[in-house]
């Protein structure tokens, strides 16, 4: 068993280095970047992203054909949550971090998968409209934009709220190893 010296300020958490934290904050910046510009298009994680999303349908319609519709969002959002629960528990704050930042990634994609779902310009894999559907079903399809907006809202406070909390982290285990 640790004593309380080598846990320190970080309570049992890995260190976070200096250039781990310039890592997490150019990937933020670069997230919020591309997920709010342009094309909105990250390659390697809009493609897994993709994948997941794709792959969440049929396995929440063994639950039910009504889950299946929404199996595409929570299984682009569950892979993502599921391995930073695994970084989590392993108390490395630096994989936790960048594995936070993929899952709030995935809500700008989600927020404009969602303002699409009366116009359906979005060019659809599936074809079906999940959105369009699950608005339709709660009889809240004219708010699609204005519940996209909320959601992208949430992805910018989920990658500004991972930045400070890896920089806390790092700022305390700074502060204890001048103290201590």
């Amino acid at each position: 068993m640790r004593s309380s010296h080598e846990l320190g300020a970080s309570g049992g958490w890995q260190p976070v280095a200096g250039w781990q934290l310039i890592v997490v904050v150019v990937f933020a910046m670069t997230v919020l970047y591309l997920g709010n510009t342009g094309e909105r298009w990250f390659p390697l994680l809009d493609s897994a992203n993709l994948a997941f999303h794709e792959a969440g349908h049929p396995l929440f319609w063994l639950l039910g054909s009504r889950l299946g519709v929404y199996g595409g969002t929570l299984g682009q959002l569950a892979l993502p949550l599921i391995v930073a629960l695994s970084f989590w528990r392993r108390r490395d704050p630096f994989a936790t971090s960048l594995v936070m930042l993929w899952l709030f990634q995935n809500f700008f994609n989600i927020a404009r998968y969602m303002a699409d779902a009366r116009a359906q310009m979005l060019p659809l894999v599936g074809g079906d409209h999940d959105w369009s559907e699950i608005f339709a079903r709660w009889q809240l399809l004219h708010l699609d934009t204005r519940i996209a907006g909320l959601v992208s809202l949430l992805g910018w406070a989920g990658v500004l709220f991972v930045c400070c909390a890896l920089a806390r982290t790092w700022w305390r285990a700074r502060s204890c190893t001048r103290c201590c």
